[in-house]
């Protein structure tokens, strides 16, 4: 395990060898022996499926936790909970209204589950610390918080009602930065903007509607002084240089995307690229080797930048 060889790896430098991050999730809790939903609401649970995980893969670093309901929960949308996956939001305030006119507020740190999250941090950091392996925040990032205040209309809101959808991903940047400063003080030493859903619109649109409204929260990472990164899922092609130039020291893609390509386009930018390790294919169905497939991705990814994980 080592925390600086991911650090390094994450700000686009060149190591010895590739470090490796399970984005672990709910799947601590199985390893654990719990049920999704206990395990999220148990800040002492938390801690141990992490730091069990962290121990069990031999990760240089960890998330804290990979779930994009909380900041939706700390501003007032409500959850449907599961036992064996996160929850997922089942209210959306700004359906029909804007934040202002939902009186949507930006959350503190005794909003929704931020409480035991903070308690999950401590009891999780040292233990990390021992283990000389990195502690990850992940931020939900704007246009995914804008599904979930607004729903799937968000999707053509940005092109048939922008000042609408503008009204709306401006609250969720605030909502962002708001989280990452939480992350920042629970002592994460890499704080990632998570926005899964942002491969699914056009580049001229990525840079207006989502590029401005992650600037808050990267803002607040780099004035910590801490490593940031943007992930998104799907097949990203199209929006690739915009992820380039959001101003993140690197990001990380799934399983879609050809690692050749990332590769090219992380080293073009100085950037930190992580990935490729097939979730589908490979980790859940079986149909190709999970070694032969973790060889590939090792091989392509190098060893400039590159950070071994799930894609």
């Amino acid at each position: 395990m080592s925390k600086q060889l991911l650090i390094d790896a994450y700000r686009g430098k060149r190591t010895v060898s590739a470090p490796w991050v399970p984005y672990s999730g709910v799947h601590c809790a199985f390893l654990i022996d719990e049920k999704a939903d206990v395990f999220l609401k148990s800040p002492e649970l938390l801690a141990k499926g992490v730091v069990h995980t962290a121990k069990q893969y031999k990760a240089d670093g960890i998330p804290l936790l990979f779930d994009l309901s909380v900041e939706a929960h700390s501003v007032g949308c409500e959850l449907k909970w599961w036992e064996d996956n996160v929850p997922s939001v089942s209210t959306h305030p700004c359906s029909d209204r804007t934040p202002k006119q939902a009186e949507l507020m930006v959350p503190t740190k005794d909003s929704g589950r931020w409480p035991q999250i903070y308690e999950a941090a401590k009891l999780a950091k040292p233990q990390l610390d021992e283990l000389d392996c990195a502690l990850m925040g992940l931020v939900c990032g704007p246009l995914t918080l804008a599904s979930h205040l607004a729903g799937v209309r968000i999707f053509t809101d940005v092109y048939k009602n922008p000042e609408f959808a503008q009204e709306v991903l401006t609250f969720a940047g605030e909502v962002c930065a708001a989280a990452a400063q939480f992350y920042v003080e629970m002592g994460c030493e890499i704080v990632a903007i998570v926005d899964p859903v942002a491969s699914q619109i056009r580049d001229t649109t990525f840079r207006e509607f989502v590029t401005p409204h992650c600037q808050p929260a990267i803002k607040v990472i780099h004035d910590a002084n801490l490593t940031s990164s943007f992930f998104i899922c799907g097949d990203c092609t199209r929006v690739m240089d915009e992820v380039c130039k959001l101003g993140t020291h690197g990001f990380a893609i799934d399983e879609q995307l050809n690692m050749n390509f990332i590769r090219d386009k992380a080293l073009e930018y100085g950037k930190g690229f992580g990935g490729n390790l097939k979730l589908t294919l490979s980790l859940s169905l079986g149909l190709i080797s999970p070694r032969e497939d973790a060889i590939v991705s090792l091989a392509a990814g190098g060893s400039h930048g590159y950070t071994f994980a799930p894609g």
